[in-house]
């Protein structure tokens, strides 16, 4: 701050107004000139303050012809360049050597002084060679009289945001393909399953017409022989079924008639399809009492295909001599069916891949499951789709317990 002398005052009239010092301006012509001048300069220096500790942008100065001629730290840290490096070279010095041939710097002047403004986005060099995504926006500066006096520039460096968005659009397209190849696989099941059904429906039909002896007698030894076609027949069938089962769940194409639905009443539809197969391989068959009162609110069809595949597997796993337990409680809002074995049981690990598509744990090439590794994988996504859901515990060598959860009624 300026410190002025005390001005005196008159002897004879203390109350008198301070007279100039000789060769003083008074006042009333000269403050507001310097105020003025003070104010300037000193927002002068608070805008060269605030452009020279900017970080994130480069701002500096082009002269009419394109030499730089300022640099603030945001430019320096964007490109490589310090002050007295770059201060007083050509801009296109920023630009890939095709940009330069083509002309491109040259052409930003000519818009930005035509226009009085130009902003671009694309790669631009470092001091070092390296690239880097620049948005710029390059401004004309004219005095007062309207004559051009250089241009202003401002850079920032977007390589991380391009990165970034080039990252989602490849995420996208992976998405949109994997989606596309989906639905072409799904469609493709669905007419191959179409196509094999209606020829083993075929085999089946002529099998059962040749057993009953229908073109005339069938000798025991061909019965047998009709039998296991009869058996094969079917393996395929269920095998198909999967497939087209799979195929509609991944397009979406499973409608669900959801309505509330008494636990036992199920259970006395499916457990007579599988029972008699159970105490064939010697299993001991077990249903633990279900009260009526126990309602879910879920497709009865679907709920039934579950439970099917669910003592199917049981069946399928547990060894002679084993046995197979099937109860339901209820748990609140929802209620629960399981279905309990004494077979080998799955590797906690395995826990989840079981529910994976094509996946079946102990098949190899001479193994005696077969399956597609398909009924647990449209079983869960068939509970889900219900508003429930299908788990398993176990533990190797104690068994395994799946456990239906349904909304209840």
């Amino acid at each position: 701050m300026t410190h002025r002398a005390p001005r005196t005052r008159s002897a004879s009239r203390p109350d008198a107004p301070a007279q100039p010092v000789q060769g003083e301006r008074s006042a009333a012509t000269f403050a507001p000139a310097r105020g003025a001048d003070v104010e300037s300069a000193e927002t002068e220096g608070l805008h060269r303050l605030l452009v020279d500790g900017v970080q994130d942008y480069g701002i500096f100065m082009l002269d009419p012809e394109g030499h730089v001629a300022s640099w603030n730290d945001g430019a320096a840290r964007i490109k490589g360049y310090t002050a007295e490096e770059i201060v007083g070279k050509h801009f296109s010095v920023f630009y890939p050597p095709d940009k330069v041939a083509g002309g491109f710097p040259q052409y930003e002047l000519e818009v930005a002084a035509r226009e009085g403004r130009f902003e671009d986005e694309g790669w631009r060099i470092r001091k070092d060679g390296s690239r880097f995504w620049a948005n710029v926006v390059i401004t004309a500066l004219r005095n007062a009289a309207g004559k051009l006096i250089g241009f202003g520039k401002v850079t920032r460096d977007l390589t991380e945001r391009r990165a970034a968005e080039e990252q989602r659009l490849a995420d996208a397209e992976r998405v949109a393909a994997a989606e596309g190849a989906n639905r072409t696989k799904s469609e493709f099941l669905a007419a191959m399953s179409h196509e094999l059904r209606t020829p083993l429906n075929a085999i089946g039909g002529y099998t059962d017409l040749l057993a009953e002896g229908v073109y005339g007698p069938v000798p025991e030894v061909q019965q047998e022989a009709l039998q296991r076609i009869r058996r094969s027949q079917r393996h395929l069938l269920t095998i198909i079924t999967d497939l087209l089962n799979y195929s509609r769940i991944e397009a979406g194409q499973l409608s669900y008639d959801v309505a509330p639905m008494p636990l036992a009443s199920m259970l006395d539809a499916v457990v007579p399809m599988i029972e008699p197969q159970a105490l064939q391989k010697g299993l001991t068959f077990e249903r633990e009492p279900c009260p009526p009162k126990i309602i879910a609110r879920a497709d009865r069809a679907r709920t039934e295909q579950i439970f099917l595949n669910l003592l199917s597997n049981a069946v399928k796993f547990t060894p002679a001599g084993g046995r197979i337990v099937v109860s339901c409680a209820s748990l609140g809002d929802r209620v629960v069916l399981r279905v309990r074995d004494t077979g080998p049981g799955v590797p906690p690990e395995k826990l989840e891949a079981i529910f994976e598509p094509f996946v079946q744990l102990g098949r190899t090439l001479n193994s005696s499951h077969e399956g597609t590794g398909l009924g647990l994988a449209i079983s869960r996504d068939l509970a889900r789709a219900m508003g429930g859901d299908l788990t398993a515990a176990s533990a190797p060598g104690v068994g395994a317990t799946f456990t239906l959860m349904l909304p209840a009624a």
